[in-house]
């Protein structure tokens, strides 16, 4: 039984990642989740994995959440508010502004009608890859629409874990332009590079190359959806991109010229200065020390490594780590706050770790 913000039954359309990983999370709160895809063995698939029940006949759903692609949200979207007339119908798509524009065109019942989407998931897709604990501590954002219509959506939100944020249609889809689609973008053209290069070159790659293009393995059939939907805002960051790009270019081919070099060290900076707003842990924006520990490739090490951290009473904020080509260790990247690196450092090398690197 559901102790919780929510009352009665929540219908999930669409048992894909996002689908199944909402399900999930609320029925580990005690909700009672109805589950549908078009697609048959999709949805059996994501009920066998526990993420909700098949549809009944008696049916009386308070919330539908429709987890489909961009390009039927909102057929999908003005079926679900003609089906259950009582219910509130909220969407999880990546653009907002193509969705609300097709709705107002179809004549649907928007008093119902609330868009959402949550700032998650994973470079998989699918039942198989969904987590209940994918939203938590993620901005999930909640569009214009009915008082009452939005505190369900909310409770929904508050209910996984994730924070609600309150923004139109057409400042979602700008800023969703900047911080994933257009990454998505530069990943993508990046990583394509990697496939005419030597097999000797891509056996260097580090983390900075991870980093950079983890995201170009996403599914370029749903991008080509979501690129499509919101491509005004793309098309217009990545303009200012290509003029930067023309900067630094002049500059990298003629190195020697009079303001070359500054015009690099700008661009350098303007990098410097832009990553520094990024959100850090819980959503502030203090800044860590990091610490490259090197941690033999052999079962428990990790293991020990971490325990370690704890007995010298240090909080880890984050942990990435990367195998050395061709060595039998690997590098395990630990931030901490600046004011713990000295202790910690001496804590760790007292304990027989060697540090490789550490950097601000």
């Amino acid at each position: 039984m559901n102790l919780g913000r929510i009352t009665g039954q929540v219908r999930i359309v669409g048992a894909g990642l996002l689908g199944a990983s909402i399900g999930h999370g609320l029925r580990a709160k005690g909700v009672d989740v109805i589950l549908h895809d078009a697609s048959r063995s999709t949805a059996t698939l994501a009920i066998d994995y526990g993420a909700g029940r098949a549809p009944q006949a008696d049916d009386k759903p308070t919330l539908v959440i429709v987890a489909v692609p961009p390009d039927v949200t909102a057929e999908v979207v003005a079926r679900e508010l003609i089906a259950w007339p009582r219910a509130t119908v909220t969407d999880v798509a990546s653009v907002k502004v193509g969705v609300l524009e097709e709705l107002i065109a179809l004549g649907a019942d928007l008093d119902r009608y609330v868009g959402s989407h949550p700032l998650a998931g994973r470079e998989r897709g699918g039942a198989i890859a969904a987590r209940a604990d994918m939203f938590i501590g993620r901005p999930w954002v909640i569009g214009r629409g009915e008082p009452f219509r939005r505190r369900a959506v909310e409770d929904v939100v508050i209910e996984l874990g994730a924070i609600p944020v309150a923004m139109s249609a057409s400042d979602h889809d700008n800023a969703v332009a900047l911080i994933s689609h257009v990454p998505q973008v530069v990943a993508s053209l990046l990583a394509h590079r990697l496939e005419g290069a030597s097999d000797a070159a891509v056996a260097l790659a580090g983390q900075g190359l991870r980093d950079t293009t983890r995201i170009a393995s996403s599914a370029p059939e749903l991008w080509v959806q979501i690129l499509g939907a919101n491509s005004g805002p793309v098309a217009e960051i990545l303009r200012e991109l290509q003029t930067e790009l023309g900067v630094a270019i002049e500059a990298l081919e003629t190195p020697d010229a009079p303001g070359a070099r500054r015009a690099l060290a700008e661009v350098l900076a303007g990098g410097n200065a832009g990553v520094a707003r990024i959100p850090g842990k819980h959503g502030t924006s203090k800044h860590y020390s990091q610490l490259v520990v090197m941690v033999d490739d052999k079962p428990g090490e990790l293991a020990r490594l971490l325990t370690e951290i704890g007995e010298a009473d240090v909080n880890m904020e984050d942990l990435r780590l990367e195998h050395s080509p061709g060595a039998q260790f690997g590098l395990a990247e630990i931030s901490v706050l600046p004011e713990k690196e000295a202790v910690l450092i001496s804590e760790l090398e007292a304990r027989g770790w060697k540090i490789a690197e550490t950097f601000a």
